[in-house]
């Protein structure tokens, strides 16, 4: 293990379909599609995963946060299992954001293992999946398997190798390294490709938006220690670049998460101005961000039982 990553990385998995069959024995394992609108890449996500069902995956589901494009539909012909967002705990009235929707998804899904791919994949590989459940397989007291990768940034017309991941170099990185220096060695602390047990995911809260995934990664630190953590390399990452005007939306969403998981007090405020230039002029523009935990699923499914 080179220094200074997490003790369990793996750079290299070469982990045998038969090895990871063997050891999953009776446990059962569901993949979750996260999906607003992928029209465009979520079946060739659902098809990356299909080789792997009814042996290493036991259950495909896209969980819907409400798409008016053909995803839907994608979906169900690639294979996949659809739940709409709203019909998943239908009682509770449904928020914004990424995180709400793989909260929700835990009601809808049955597995001990459940492993979380993004839905804007482009070029997916069906290895992720196997990459993702080694660590979680194979080894004792794993609750946390995060996937890193060589993220390319796509300018236009053109690829550069690297690039990607700004969020995660210029807000997440640096402020893990102030706040919680243990997780300095996760090379994706935000990254969508990561699977966990059930018994941890149905134990902590959900952040709604963008800073689920980071929110997960502090939460299983915080209760079981990087002992608990493992993460994969998984070799390249392509998927839909988005605007600095995005990214910012985003970086905002993820402080107002990291800073509650870190007891650090900050202001609770709903409103995020930017600003952009219009005929010579420059003009504010605001935009809503939406920072707020759905509790621990395990709490949710026994009040309703």
């Amino acid at each position: 293990m080179t220094a200074g990553f997490l003790p369990r990385t793996h750079q290299n998995p070469d982990w045998a379909v038969t090895d990871l069959l063997r050891a999953k024995g009776e446990r059962t394992v569901s993949v979750v599609l996260p999906a607003l609108n992928e029209q465009d890449t979520v079946g060739a996500v659902v098809a990356s995963v299909r080789p792997h069902l009814g042996e290493l995956v036991d259950e495909i589901v896209v969980a819907d946060s409400g798409s008016t494009d053909d995803t839907v539909a994608r979906a169900i012909d690639a294979g996949a299992r659809v739940v709409h967002r709203d019909d998943v705990l239908a009682d509770l009235p449904t928020w914004p954001g990424k995180g709400e929707v793989l909260w929700r998804s835990l009601a809808a899904t049955s597995g001990d293992i459940v492993v979380f791919l993004d839905s804007d994949l482009v070029d997916p590989d069906s290895s992720f999946v196997q990459g993702l459940l080694g660590p979680l397989l194979l080894a004792d007291g794993v609750h946390l398997v995060k996937g890193f990768y060589q993220r390319p940034l796509r300018l236009e017309t053109e690829a550069a190798n690297t690039g990607g991941g700004r969020v995660t170099e210029l807000v997440a990185r640096p402020v893990l390294a102030a706040l919680r220096p243990a997780l300095s060695g996760v090379v994706q602390p935000i990254g969508g490709e990561y699977a966990g047990t059930r018994e941890f995911l149905e134990s902590v809260p959900f952040a709604a938006g963008y800073g689920v995934d980071i929110g997960l990664l502090l939460d299983a630190e915080q209760r079981y220690g990087t002992d608990a953590l493992a993460q994969v390399n998984l070799g390249v990452r392509k998927h839909r670049n988005r605007s600095l005007l995005q990214l910012g939306v985003m970086a905002r969403q993820l402080l107002g998460t990291i800073f509650g998981r870190c007891g650090v007090d900050a202001a609770d405020a709903p409103v995020f101005t930017q600003f952009t230039q219009v005929g010579g002029e420059w003009l504010p523009e605001t935009s809503e961000v939406f920072v707020a935990d759905r509790p621990p699923m395990r709490e949710v499914l026994a009040r309703t039982q």
